[in-house]
């Protein structure tokens, strides 16, 4: 028998098993919901993580050592889809992933950054709103309080570096304030370096920056004997720089904080990275989304245990859908919250049943926007 023929005897008998897998598990399904519906008469809690490790564990016994992670996992994730079938079942299907979407503001447009004229937020603002009042707040924290109290329409709060990662402040914030994500953009991060007029590069003895400002150019950095001296933002430190007035100050920072300080760029271009970028997300106080949002972002916790993180993202390589990126960020002693960004949208069945299905694996499940990415 050539090799053709034996694959396609085969794929018969795999056809044949695949006949008997699917009435059993449609079986198994119904025969959940009975379980869970018998819990509720009772007043019990649906999910018994004693009796969920014991049906893994017989699983495990029956299949033999050989197949023990591949049992595992397939027994983890029929237990999450059962999860999430009671619960769609139980529920009827009303839980809501978001509240309902508001109106964007067009006029009269109020928003907040973080840092003074020349931070390269304010240059996010001036991209994302060209028309819109700016108010410049001293902390990350200011602009989420001005957004949640309504001084503000929107929020632009730096997120990530494409050469120095996420920053983890924008992810802790969005959870203590519950602001929505809603939308989204990069820009180009030119670094210079600024200093008085007159200065000269010999002269220079102490430098300003952002700490994500002396990671973005620690090879240019690298063997100059110089104080490195943190601020709030890069304008910060281009004013700082501009007020000194002790002829050996400098600081990094934009063309534009130069300008708007009176200083000249003594180097240029001076990031280890030429592609260096920053994302920034728009953030408000309730979620605005549509059928053209391309983005949602979540933010989750799992038990403490092997494999839980990955019965979570198991749901959306289900129904193919693109993970952007996942960080994690310290919730308690020994726990966890993730925070995930992925291709989708709320108003997308697909995207729907993948985020029900990620959330029934978790202790603590929240989209915190929808929106796209500018």
């Amino acid at each position: 028998m050539g090799v053709k023929e034996r694959l396609a005897e085969l794929r018969v008998r795999i056809d044949e098993i695949d006949g008997r897998l699917v009435p059993l598990f449609k079986e198994r399904m119904t025969v959940s919901l009975e379980a869970a519906e018998a819990k509720i008469r009772d007043n019990m809690p649906i999910q018994d993580s004693a009796r969920e490790q014991a049906v893994v564990d017989r699983a495990v016994s029956l299949a033999g050592e050989e197949l023990r992670s591949e049992t595992v996992l397939l027994m983890r994730s029929i237990i999450a889809l059962s999860r999430e079938y009671q619960r769609n079942r139980i529920l009827r299907g009303e839980t809501r992933l978001l509240p309902p979407a508001r109106e964007p503001a067009r006029r009269d447009l109020a928003c907040a950054y973080q840092g003074v004229p020349g931070a390269w937020s304010e240059q996010a603002l001036m991209k994302l709103f060209p028309d819109a009042e700016r108010a410049p707040a001293e902390f990350f924290e200011d602009v989420f309080l001005a957004v949640k109290e309504g001084r503000a329409n929107y929020g632009v709060v730096a997120i990530e570096n494409s050469q120095t990662g996420a920053i983890g402040e924008t992810y802790d914030l969005l959870r203590k304030y519950g602001c929505f994500i809603v939308g989204r953009t990069w820009i180009d991060i030119r670094q210079c370096l600024l200093a008085p007029r007159g200065t000269t590069l010999a002269d220079v003895r102490e430098v300003f920056s952002h700490p994500e400002g002396f990671k973005q150019c620690a090879r240019f950095l690298h063997g100059r004997a110089w104080d490195l001296i943190a601020c709030r933002n890069t304008a910060v430190a281009a004013e700082t720089a501009a007020v000194s007035g002790n002829g050996r100050t400098a600081a990094i920072g934009s063309r534009r904080a130069a300008e708007l300080n009176g200083l000249d760029v003594l180097a240029q271009d001076i990031m280890d990275s030429a592609g260096n970028k920053t994302s920034f997300v728009v953030i408000a106080s309730e979620p605005e989304y549509d059928e053209d949002s391309d983005l949602v972002s979540i933010t989750f916790s799992t038990e403490h245990r092997a494999g839980a993180l990955c019965e979570t993202l198991m749901a959306f390589m289900a129904q193919g859908i693109n993970l952007l990126r996942i960080e994690s960020r310290p919730a308690a002693a020994g726990k966890y919250r993730f925070f995930t960004e992925l291709s989708g949208n709320v108003l997308d069945p697909v995207t729907v049943s993948a985020l029900r299905h990620a959330a029934a694996a978790c202790e603590y499940f929240e989209v915190i926007g929808c929106y796209r990415n500018s």
